[in-house]
């Protein structure tokens, strides 16, 4: 049933293929919702409100074989309902009481995918779409398992943000349309299988799970994830996942997440989706954290041993608020969900360790944020500095960067400086229930912070302060400045070493991880082979076990042909799939023509370990 047709095009085409069989189209429509250049989908005549999935995962062809049943409400007349997808193929669609219909595939799009258009009727709804999703699927990766920790069982998980939901599920792939849903998924009986919903904590024989999500979520919120999983508990309401041999450490790392969520709470209200739970996947997760409602997925990069990796956590909390209950309404908009995550994060950082933790937190994310600035001015991208985003045309993966976090970060930070933390702390409070379970672009932000802060506060938020933020390349002149007393004395003792070559070990031994990476992103730019190796003799970075401390060490590695900690970069790479460690040392090799071959050997053995979000990214760079 494919046929040639683009986005505009999409409904006339249909209709004139059925001619006359459809009544003729009445103006009334639903409340007009953002247009999203990242999605198919035409909410305003037909918009999808609970999915009912039933699927058999099958680890052994690493396929699924899927029915993906709609409630949609449409507008008066409304003959279509379209739906995004991308690789799947339909094999049937039936309309409510299994009345067979037809449908039509657009021509594909490298980056969007298709659209599935299918027919409907008046009294219509319910949409059901049988289909199969194949090896390949973009959102998905399989493991062997010998990439799992356990090395016996097969282990799956999905990726959907930005808009590879599509890719296993037919669905309107656009953050602006929320859904509940409801899934019965059938797996072998030796794994678990878990989603962004309610979760079993143990397997069961027969290999069969029901999930519910009864709060509204976004499609790049829908999550899977297949395995031999253990279940430890951290209080009533949270928990730790991860394969058996793992989830005690994993657990012992975690111990404060029932304080963070209480902590979160304290600043901005109840947490609205009943559980908390984490689960550590293998070490081929793209992200550092993946905020699926109910279930975190998480890096297990993070598992440092000494707890001082949590922010991470803190962060996928904090979605919970910024981001899963107030959500930004496309892509361009995504600093809506981090830069506001971002700020949550450090309050509750703050809160559970003190104004020094969090302060040093802030200076070296002012650190990231300018080198970003700096890389992507000199990629000629200084457009992607702004805030408000244009990503048409573009892989929305394009506007992950520090922009989107931290520069959104110190933007409300600003707003927070100017006029009181009491009056920004209410104001946040009233953002998150006025706007909970709903979308918002960053015109309808600007809108409600303007008319909050005039009506509670009698204050006038100028138009130039969000022109210059918002709508402007760089880093603007009034970003705030945070002031480090930790960093302080790692400065200190870098100075010391530049001058005179002498380390303080006394002093280093009370270093957290955020200190050792600022000792080692500030080590000055040409270093010899000896200061090299006194530096690794020091701070015995080539044998951490730490990734963050790892990943900056072997940038200079990398800069300074320091052949010795060569060997375990490349392991490093191969068993590393975060994009956030690979993207700079990949970066970094392929400067030098030695360095990109060397690259390109490191990268064929490492790149069946990595998802397709990351090889998306490392594809285009080696080749």
């Amino acid at each position: 049933m494919l046929m040639n047709f683009t986005r505009l095009s999409l409904v006339a085409l249909i209709l004139f293929s059925m001619e006359s069989c459809q009544p003729e189209k009445n103006e009334s429509t639903p409340v007009a919702m953002p247009k999203d250049p990242h999605s198919y989908s035409i909410p305003t005549d037909a918009r999808v409100t609970h999915l009912s999935w039933k699927a058999d995962i099958h680890v052994d062809t690493k396929t699924i074989d899927a029915v993906a049943t709609w409630n949609i409400e449409k507008s008066e007349g409304a003959d279509l309902l379209t739906l995004d997808i991308k690789g799947l193929t339909i094999k049937e669609v039936f309309l409510d009481n299994n009345q067979k219909t037809e449908f039509r595939l657009s021509e594909k799009d490298p980056i969007l995918g298709q659209a599935l258009a299918i027919l409907i009727k008046p009294e219509t709804k319910r949409v059901a779409v049988h289909y199969s999703v194949p090896a390949d699927a973009e959102a998905i990766q399989w493991l062997s398992p010998q990439q799992t920790a356990g090395k016996k069982y097969p282990f799956m998980f999905t990726q959907s943000q930005a808009i590879l939901a599509r890719t296993w599920v037919p669905c309107q792939d656009s953050p602006s349309i929320r859904f509940t849903y409801d899934a019965d998924v059938k797996v072998p009986n030796t794994l678990l299988a878990m989603m962004s919903a309610s979760n079993p904590q143990e397997k069961n024989e027969k290999g069969e799970y029901h999930f519910e999500m009864k709060q509204p979520i976004a499609s790049y919120l829908l999550a899977l994830t297949v395995g031999d999983v253990a279940f430890k508990p951290i209080s009533d309401r949270a928990g730790i996942y991860a394969e058996p041999s793992v989830v005690e450490k994993a657990a012992w790392e975690f111990a404060d997440l029932e304080k963070m969520i209480a902590g979160a709470e304290s600043l901005y209200g109840k947490y609205q989706w009943e559980r908390y739970d984490l689960i550590v996947l293998p070490p081929s997760f793209p992200f550092g954290g993946m905020e699926n409602p109910r279930l975190t997925f998480a890096t297990p990069t993070i598992l440092a041993g000494d707890r001082s990796l949590t922010s991470l956590v803190a962060h996928e909390l904090a979605h919970s608020w910024s981001g899963n209950l107030v959500t930004n309404a496309t892509w361009d908009d995504f600093w809506l969900n981090e830069g506001f995550t971002v700020y949550f994060e450090h309050r509750i950082m703050e809160k559970l360790y003190g104004h020094d933790y969090s302060e040093m937190q802030a200076t070296l994310a002012l650190q990231d944020l300018k080198e970003t600035i700096a890389d992507l001015k000199g990629d000629n991208l200084s457009k992607d500095t702004k805030l408000k985003l244009d990503l048409v045309g573009r892989n929305p993966d394009d506007g992950v960067t520090d922009i989107a976090y931290n520069k959104g970060y110190f933007f409300l930070r600003l707003i927070e400086e100017q006029y009181g933390r009491e009056k920004f702390d209410a104001f946040l409070n009233n953002y998150f229930h006025d706007n909970a379970f709903k979308s918002l672009d960053t015109d309808g932000f600007i809108k409600y912070i303007k008319d909050y802060y005039q009506t509670k506060n009698n204050i006038s938020l100028s138009d130039s302060l969000f022109n210059e933020w918002i709508f402007s390349e760089d880093l603007p002149a009034s970003c705030p400045q945070p002031v480090s007393t930790l960093l302080e004395k790692v400065d200190a003792a870098l100075s010391q070493w530049k001058a005179d070559g002498r380390f303080n070990p006394t002093a280093a031994a009370q270093w957290s991880t955020h200190e050792w990476l600022h000792f080692i992103k500030n080590l000055p730019d040409a270093l010899s082979a000896e200061q090299m190796a006194a530096l690794d003799a020091f701070g015995k970075f080539t044998e951490s076990g730490n990734a963050e401390i790892l990943c900056a060490w072997f940038v200079h590695v990398i800069k300074h042909n320091y052949k010795k900690a060569y060997p375990r970069m490349e392991e490093f790479l191969i068993n590393t799939g975060r994009r956030k460690f690979l993207s700079p040392l990949y970066g970094e090799l392929v400067k030098t023509p030695e360095g990109k071959q060397y690259a390109k050997d490191i990268y064929a053995k490492a790149r069946p370990n990595y998802h397709f979000v990351a090889t998306n990214t490392f594809d285009k760079l080696l080749n």
